[in-house]
């Protein structure tokens, strides 16, 4: 990509445009921000290093490339962490200027910025690139400070302190001093006082002289003076204020005229174009469209009253001739309504699933998607989202199917970069890369991409499978916890083009992943989790595999151990005449953690199928099996119907049936369930609480995709 480079004159920035050489981009302008007043070093700024801004003049010459400057009208007035487009506020200089240089530069697609670990910062960036259009990248996101330190170093960044507030920093000694050789005492400071080394804490700032970008000419600091802040006896505040410096050529024979050397620096006045958020206009054919097939549609919804999952599905229709984009457009349209129904809106959306007919067709569906969920609508963070093909046609069902899981508060707390970084793959649009709520966290479905240039590793299911769970540790990191300590349920979605050979290794592979992650860490209580795996036609990016993590992160939980998960408290659950024999715990795997939540993963078989003999129809059968197992478990560990938030049943194909027929039966189940439990009402009249999900084969084992039925049940107590 052609990148603009926002430049501070700090190590960070010129590093970061390093790596987007390093990774094959080209910088082809550089974009800076300055104060008002020549004579000022330092604004009153949470977004800006403004220090040394007097040398970035030179920067142009030194990279030969186009150098565009603003100065700084606007304060920090938004200050809460996530940023909304607020008139005067200093970001929105940012917004001005890179408008400018994108106006000027159509062929540039993404911004460079040095933003290391301040959400503040990072954030802010991303805000404006949304806007633009443009792509972020923050290559040095999330990187051990440490090493990056000396990666810089090493890597031929030559720079200078030019400000200092930190302990066991003093300005008279150490401004002005070349960062290699202060790299010793930093680390000093860190180990004595617990600093940061790169300076993330405010501890100091930087200004660089020469790096390998700089091939014309590099920065020569003739006078300077120290300019003290604040006198404070542990920890003093000063500046360096560079009074005259000069280029020294690299002795390249093609260097620029004096002319030609002015013409690459610009200022951006004014106030650039309309800065007020454009409204989506939502296509006048949906409602009509809505109306005409409201007879397609079918709701599904769990009772629980503050944590639930609403599902929406068309029937297939041979007459109708509606492809995926009307189809996803009618079940948005749909869920919305039921949100609004139930008092709700898309903020309140935990996680969504999206099923999708064909998978060629993702960018259609991602296109209609962002027209219904957007930040906007979403201000304390957008859903984590899971992008699967399904056999949704060859099921009796229409071209999209989704699913979403509410909470009916706003303590979500959502993780969403959009930068591309080395940390963990970009969510770049309105889905995130995973949502803690109530102690559980959903992540959102991960595939085997390399974070920084966003590609698939390409050799093969183990390959992408590694790559996939190093993306879900640097995520559950961020949460302070480990897949390997605190996941609860791993469902891993395998593409129908996996070799089998390569099958038949993920789950050791998998469990190999674990254990050495857990074994690195010291973790006092370690969960032990469940695998399903579902074979699915394909995957985004044709993917061969996505592993879709979900984790409880509760600080101090106690975690029942193995002989105590297997215990059952006695009661009578003897309904349809099924007695308790030891096989049927075969069929099923649980976790009950902390009293508070109980996951079920129920797996029925053709073997378990021929087992269950009886006079009914052997579906019918089936499903009642189902029912009398899930009701057992969840009675067993004092949980009830009524606390489900989701309840999926996965089905292979190869039953051949349909959606609407499968439906039917487990209703019936249900109802039946209801009946001979004393009243206890499972369900509605009109909307049951299941989820019937078509899929290709689904196991406890990627081996071993044989099961008929798999009942995928969550239960929290409030």
């Amino acid at each position: 990509m052609k990148v603009v480079a926002l430049v501070s004159g700090g190590k960070d920035s010129c590093y970061a445009m390093m790596k987007c050489i390093h990774y094959g981009h080209e910088i082809v302008a550089l974009a800076n921000l300055l104060p008002v007043d020549d004579s000022v070093d330092e604004l009153d700024s949470y977004m800006y290093q403004t220090v040394g801004h007097q040398i970035i003049v030179g920067y142009a010459e030194c990279m030969n490339v186009p150098l565009f400057r603003r100065r700084i009208r606007g304060s920090s007035r938004h200050q809460k962490l996530s940023y909304q487009m607020t008139p005067h506020d200093e970001v929105e200089d940012m917004f001005v200027l890179l408008s400018e240089v994108k106006r000027q530069i159509p062929s540039i697609t993404a911004v460079s910025s040095g933003a290391i670990a301040s959400d503040y910062q990072r954030l802010r960036v991303e805000s404006i690139c949304s806007r633009l259009g443009l792509v972020s990248l923050a290559f040095l996101w999330k990187q051990d400070q440490t090493l990056l330190l000396q990666e810089m170093i090493a890597n031929g960044i030559k720079a200078i302190l030019v400000k200092v507030a930190a302990i066991g920093l003093d300005p008279s000694k150490h401004l002005g001093k070349d960062l290699a050789f202060m790299e010793p005492y930093l680390l000093k400071l860190k180990e004595k006082y617990g600093s940061n080394v790169c300076g993330e804490g405010g501890e100091y700032e930087t200004l660089t002289l020469d790096c390998p970008l700089f091939t014309n000419a590099s920065i020569v600091l003739d006078e300077y003076q120290v300019v003290l802040h604040s006198p404070d006896s542990i920890a003093p505040v000063g500046v360096l204020h560079p009074s005259t410096f000069h280029l020294e050529k690299k002795g390249n024979p093609d260097s620029n005229s004096p002319e030609e050397e002015s013409s690459l620096v610009s200022e951006v006045l004014g106030d650039g174009p309309n800065t007020s958020d454009s409204t989506r206009q939502r296509d006048n054919g949906i409602v009509d469209l809505v109306e005409h097939t409201s007879n397609r549609l079918h709701i599904s919804r769990t009772e629980k009253h503050n944590t639930f999952s609403i599902c929406c599905w068309l029937e297939d229709s041979s007459v109708s001739s509606t492809g995926l984009k009307e189809d996803l457009e009618t079940v948005l349209t749909e869920l919305e309504s039921q949100l609004l129904k139930h008092g709700y809106n898309w903020q309140h959306v935990l996680y969504i699933h999206l099923y999708i007919s064909d998978m060629s067709e993702f960018a259609v569906a991602n296109e209609t998607y962002v027209k219904f969920i957007t930040q906007e609508k979403c201000p304390f963070g957008v859903p984590s989202r899971s992008t699967i093909e399904l056999p949704l046609v060859q099921a009796g069902l229409g071209k999209a199917y989704i699913e979403v899981l509410v909470a009916n508060d706003e303590s979500k707390r959502v993780l969403h970069v959009q930068s591309i970084s080395c940390w963990a793959p970009s969510c770049i649009g309105p889905y995130s890369q995973a949502t803690l709520h109530k102690s559980v966290l959903h992540m959102a479905g991960q595939l085997g991409l390399d974070p920084p240039t966003m590609n698939l590793r390409n050799e093969g299911a183990i390959a992408e499978l590694n790559q996939a769970l190093t993306n879900s540790e640097a995520i559950a990191e961020s949460f302070n916890c480990s897949i390997s300590s605190s996941a609860i349920l791993f469902v891993v979605f395998c593409s129908a083009r996996t070799k089998q050979s390569e099958r038949n290794q993920l789950h050791e592979k998998f469990v190999t992943f674990l254990d050495l992650a857990k074994s690195s860490r010291r973790v006092r209580n370690v969960l032990d989790p469940m695998f399903l795996y579902i074979l699915v036609p394909d995957l985004p990016k044709r993917a061969l595999v996505e592993v879709k993590p979900i984790l409880y992160v509760e600080e101090d939980m106690e975690t029942e151990d193995e002989t105590s998960r297997d215990q059952s408290s006695e009661g009578d659950y003897s309904f349809w005449g099924y007695k308790p024999e030891k096989w049927h715990q075969d069929c099923v795997q649980k976790r009950v953690v902390d009293g508070k939540m109980c996951v079920t993963v129920l797996s029925i078989s053709a073997e378990v199928m021929r087992k269950l003999q009886g006079e009914e129809e052997q579906l019918e059968r089936v499903s009642r099996f189902c029912v009398y197992l899930l009701n057992k478990t969840l009675s067993e560990n004092s949980f009830s119907w009524q606390d489900t938030t989701s309840l999926r049943i996965h089905f292979s194909t190869s039953l051949g049936v349909s959606v609407e027929r499968l439906s039917d039966i487990f209703a019936s189940a249900f109802r039946e369930l209801t009946e001979m439990s004393d009243g206890v009402k499972v369900g509605s009249s009109k909307e049951a609480i299941f989820n019937l999900v078509p899929v290709l084969g689904a196991g406890n084992s990627c081996a071993s995709l044989d099961n008929i039925i798999t009942c995928e049940l969550f239960a929290l107590r409030s």
